[in-house]
């Protein structure tokens, strides 16, 4: 099944928040939160200077999949360094391609608007995640990811 990949809308949200459950369900650092993800995705839609959400859909034009990258300068690359986040692809639909189409379009994406180092996390016991990854060309890094969230203790 072909896939159209474009940006995502406002009323993309709901099922936006429904995939994030999805993830988040899978990663034991984070915890389902839908009003914290809808907060979280409108504010990148609010910044497309900044970061986008791109949705794939299926046929119906339903939403299948998404991605999130976010910009920020990387004193390591010397430029415009690309945070691919959220990328998730709805259980019915997993296997298809949508994955790679994706992170191909959210490398673009960052390409365009000058990036030159790209970077992500993906949870150490996903080992498949991690083989996606690896098989589109990331490196495994030595650094260990730390975070520190103000919110709460512990909760993402």
């Amino acid at each position: 099944m072909s896939h159209m990949i474009e940006p995502a809308s406002p009323e993309d949200i709901p099922r936006l928040t429904a995939l994030l459950g999805d993830l988040f369900a899978m990663e034991r650092d984070f915890r389902i939160d839908p009003e914290r993800q809808s907060r979280g995705l409108r504010m990148i839609l609010d910044a497309p200077d900044r970061g986008t959400v791109l949705v794939g859909r299926d046929r119906s034009g339903s939403v299948a999949g998404m991605v999130s990258i976010q910009l920020l300068v990387s004193t390591a690359a010397g430029g415009i360094s690309g945070q691919i986040e959220d990328l998730v692809v709805g259980k019915e639909e997993r296997f298809r391609g949508l994955g790679s189409k994706l992170l191909a379009e959210a490398i673009s994406w960052g390409r365009l608007r000058g990036a030159v180092r790209f970077h992500l996390a993906a949870e150490l016991g996903n080992d498949a995640a991690r083989t996606f990854y690896i098989h589109r060309g990331f490196r495994e890094s030595r650094m260990g990811l730390l975070y520190r969230c103000e919110e709460d203790e512990g909760g993402g």
